[in-house]
């Protein structure tokens, strides 16, 4: 049950990268593969994300920080404007300067456990970047059907319109020479302006998925080409829930920074506790020979060391307010790890009825595709024997383009879905999707990288975006970049299905 679906792009997935990587100055992604690798790299969302974790890391020097010995120095020079005259040792100016280290022996484990609630706290976003990556791979896909969608439909709505124009022309010829009435005419009329509007609609979703899909990816879609089959999907939805509750990432996040609330509430009770330090001075004074003593020393250097030890008695009821809002604060994240997990619950049952549901729709629309050629074939057959009328050949026409038009919606649906429910069960993310024959990131390398830094003066410069702007990107339209299908039937596709890349050399 917990075993992960097979879902990888293909073995081939090293050199596909490093191609994608080649075309980044290309105008397009031409397939599901390439659309992934862009968004991967320059999707400002995942690459906010990656930022945000890089942050969530420093939480933990941060932490460690409380516990490290602490070394600060100060300095002042004082210059004595007016001098008593019957004060001999009233220097006219001094100059001091201090140093003092104080190294932290037990602080109540207050930094032992915010260490442990950062570290907590790092796996959970860790979780929550794997949750982003694979919602980005899931708005993806939606963009990519979608364009093959509404371009199907505009070219099936295109198709119509060419129809109905003959079919007018027909009319009117056989209007003149009195084989139809007025009526018939005025019908074809009516019915080319109805497809035209349709077609206006559709061209206007096209273009509304076009720049959808520039907003997701980056680059404008030509030619996308029919995506790879998806893997075999759990059996029932309960199967697939059981996945999800283990696998999700988002839930081991909520998991996960529910428990990091537990240190939190530690910490809180510390602040109640005693704290001892190590403390060592050394001060140094000059008088710069402003003494009107010749004898007294001009200058002179002090040093102390001891023990510090503070122990709190009052403090007005702060430390348990602090200790009862860590409680309340780990009561809401337990209670949204609950939330979370019904939302999981919800959506993964909901995305595999929608996947079954449009299977379902799929046969149907086929079968209905099917018969409605068939009828509007011999709807146009009995016309021309005066059986039928003009508006029977309409109907069937129309009746054709809806099958057809549902034909197409259902299987956009059913992958999409498809898509959804796998990313539910925790297995569409990078590592899952043969993404990995180039770099893929790393999050555990910058946590290793910052984890033990404690030098007060580091740091990694000024930020530049990696994610690209697309305010350059041409007005997508709405023209036609593949053809259509005669029976609205995706090609066979014969690359590799998905596989959750379990073979892949860094999942081993």
């Amino acid at each position: 049950m917990s075993k992960r679906p097979h879902l990888t792009f293909g073995r081939v997935s090293g050199v596909l990268i490093g191609s994608a990587m080649v075309l980044g100055g290309a105008a397009s992604a031409e397939t599901l593969r390439e659309a992934m690798v862009r968004a991967y790299q320059s999707n400002p969302t995942i690459t906010g994300q990656r930022a945000a974790q890089r942050a969530t890391d420093e939480n933990v020097p941060i932490a460690r920080a409380g516990g490290l010995p602490s070394l600060q120095s100060s300095g002042q020079f004082t210059d004595n404007v007016v001098v008593a005259n019957n004060n001999f040792l009233n220097p006219e100016r001094v100059a001091t300067g201090a140093l003092q280290l104080s190294v932290p022996l037990y602080q109540g484990g207050a930094v032992k456990n915010a260490v442990r609630a950062a570290e907590t706290r790092v796996d959970a976003g860790r979780a929550q970047l794997r949750g982003v990556e694979a919602d980005l791979f899931t708005n993806v896909v939606a963009a990519y059907m979608n364009v093959i969608r509404d371009e199907a439909i505009v070219n099936l709505n295109t198709r119509n319109v060419g129809v109905l124009e003959t079919n007018l022309r027909a009319s009117r010829d056989r209007f003149q020479v009195g084989d139809l009435t007025r009526t018939d005419v005025a019908q074809s009329e009516a019915r080319l302006a109805q497809a035209r509007a349709q077609l206006q609609s559709a061209q206007a979703n096209l273009i509304s998925s076009r720049e959808n899909y520039v907003a997701v990816v980056g680059v404008a879609p030509v030619g996308l080409e029919q995506p790879p089959a998806l893997p075999m999907l759990p059996a029932s939805p309960n199967e697939a829930v059981g996945v999800a509750l283990e696998q999700n990432p988002q839930l081991i996040a909520a998991r996960r920074a529910a428990d990091a609330t537990r240190y939190d509430i530690s910490v809180a009770r510390a602040n109640r506790l005693p704290r001892v330090s190590a403390v060592s001075s050394g001060n140094y004074f000059n008088y710069l020979g402003s003494l009107s003593v010749p004898t007294a020393p001009s200058s002179g250097i002090n040093a102390t060391a001891g023990l510090q030890l503070s122990m709190p008695l009052f403090q007005g009821g702060r430390p348990a307010a602090q200790v009862r809002q860590a409680e309340a604060l780990r009561s809401q994240a337990l209670e949204n790890a609950t939330g979370t997990e019904r939302q999981v619950v919800a959506r993964v049952r909901s995305a595999y009825a929608v996947w079954q549901s449009s299977q379902q729709v799929i046969a149907s629309a086929e079968s209905a595709v099917r018969a409605n050629s068939l009828s509007l074939e011999g709807v146009r057959a009995e016309n021309s024997v005066g059986t039928r009328t003009i508006l029977d050949i309409l109907n069937a026409e129309q009746e054709l383009l809806n099958s057809q038009v549902t034909l197409v919606t259902a299987r956009r649906d059913a992958y999409v879905a498809g898509f959804a429910l796998i990313a539910a069960m925790g297995n569409a993310e990078a590592r899952d999707l043969g993404l990995d024959g180039g770099s893929l990131y790393d999050p555990v390398a910058n946590y290793k990288r910052v984890r033990h830094r404690m030098n007060d003066w580091d740091g990694d410069g000024e930020p530049a975006p990696v994610a690209g702007t697309t305010a350059g990107t041409p007005a997508q339209t709405a023209a036609i970049t593949r053809p259509l299908d005669a029976d609205v039937n995706a090609p066979v596709d014969r690359s590799p299905a998905l596989t959750t890349g379990a073979e892949a050399p860094s999942r081993q």
